[in-house]
């Protein structure tokens, strides 16, 4: 399971479309207050950011999440434009585990959703 805090249209179907096509399943939450809620309910194996969204205030959340020892574990992953490397220091100082360009983001998104898929629960989140 992949949450995404995603709000971006384009992006949000091309997610969608990649999920369909490699049988993953993606969940998106488009409010971010309900973010969080949402990772603890459905204890994603990955959590996608778009670094660039303002409604979604993906660098707070990312930091909030690292914070939350029952969560820090969970993988996160969020794309960005490769020219703004301001955004990419604060995503990483905020904790993310991983930051792609928007077009390499695109470019293994099939990738990135069948490796989320096939990857178990940490032994952490385990129930």
């Amino acid at each position: 399971m992949v949450i995404c805090a995603v709000d971006d249209l384009i992006f949000s179907i091309k997610i969608k479309t990649a999920a369909s096509g490699v049988g993953a399943p993606v969940f998106f939450e488009r409010n971010p207050d309900m973010v969080l809620p949402r990772i603890r309910e459905k204890q994603p194996s990955l959590v996608i950011f778009d670094l660039n969204s303002a409604k979604m205030r993906p660098l707070d959340l990312i930091a909030a999440l690292k914070a939350d020892a029952a969560l820090r574990s969970i993988r996160t992953l969020g794309y960005v434009s490769h020219v703004q490397t301001d955004v990419i220091a604060a995503a990483r100082a905020a904790g993310i585990d991983e930051v792609l360009a928007r077009s390499a983001f695109s470019d293994r998104l099939g990738e990135i959703l069948t490796s989320a898929s096939a990857r178990p629960a940490s032994p952490e989140r385990s129930e």
